[in-house]
């Protein structure tokens, strides 16, 4: 799907929250290898700096910026500190967001629940204006918002992290549709489950760990490396979309859960030991 070129992006600008780690980074490493100049946040200073240094290793044309996403005069700033930088944004990928405490809603505590929502539904809207302000006078840019598991369909026993995505994916169609007449490209990525930093540790409630801990299996057969996803985002911002809007890209499933099931073939094959994909952190009940 994707054309293996150093210019596909060249002289493109490009604004990716939450990317100093996981599918954000990755993203940010394709986007520098196609030729873009790159702004990347996180709401530590010190992940930023890292993060910054890294990819300005990698040879990447870089400034990184602390962020909070949901904190609306925050995320102005890093577009307006993008502009100041290189003088437009052609790109926006809103990334920036957490997983939700694994439990039954009513027992998750509303502080745990608010902030999937804060940072997942707020942190897509600040960041899809901050863009629009930009792009919609120039009639040009790209506009990627990131989903999840349960933007079509209730996500059980993870229902904040579910609900904002849906919510990410419905928001998204709408400002495809608004902004239709001025040339933006608005789209949605599903990049499927990945193993990250993200993945790789899970909050649940207390008395719901086995529930919970079924996860790991999953994520050892479907699990892929953020690379793959990353690469799905290049194709949505490149000319490959170019005149199109409103287009939701799903990462394959089938291929990746055949990979992990020919891995688990060879593991059981060798006898060797499973070993723990994801650490878990428990949290008392609500109620």
């Amino acid at each position: 799907m994707v054309r293996q070129e150093h210019t596909l992006l060249q002289g493109k600008t490009a604004v990716i929250t939450g990317s100093t780690q996981g599918l954000g980074l990755a993203i940010a490493r394709s986007f520098a290898q196609a030729g873009a100049t790159l702004v990347i946040s996180n709401h530590r200073a010190e992940d930023v700096q890292r993060a910054e240094q890294w990819l300005l290793q990698q040879g990447a044309q870089v400034v990184g910026y602390a962020c909070d996403v949901r904190m609306r005069e925050q995320v102005f700033g890093l577009a307006d500190s993008a502009i100041a930088t290189y003088g437009k944004i052609d790109i926006w990928v809103n990334n920036a967001g957490v997983t939700a405490t694994q439990g039954p809603t009513v027992a998750v505590a509303s502080n745990e629940f608010t902030r999937v929502i804060e940072t997942n539904i707020f942190g897509t809207y600040h960041g899809s204006l901050a863009a629009l302000r930009h792009m919609s006078p120039r009639r040009s840019g790209k506009l990627i918002n990131i989903v999840g598991q349960g933007d079509r369909r209730p996500n059980p026993y993870g229902n904040a992290y579910g609900a904002s995505k849906t919510w990410v994916r419905t928001f998204s169609l709408a400002l495809a549709a608004e902004e239709r007449a001025n040339g933006i490209g608005i789209f949605t990525l599903n990049p499927g489950l990945l193993d990250t930093e993200l993945t790789r540790q899970m909050r649940v409630v207390a008395g719901y760990e086995r529930r919970a801990h079924a996860f790991d299996t999953i994520a050892r057969l479907a699990a892929a490396p953020a690379e793959e996803s990353a690469q799905l985002a290049l194709w949505l911002a490149g000319p490959a979309t170019d005149g199109t809007t409103g287009l939701t890209i799903h990462a394959p499933l089938w291929p990746r859960l055949a990979r992990g099931l020919v891995r688990e073939g060879v593991r059981l094959l060798l006898r060797q030991p499973v070993t723990q994909h994801v650490q878990y952190v428990t949290l008392p009940p609500e109620c």
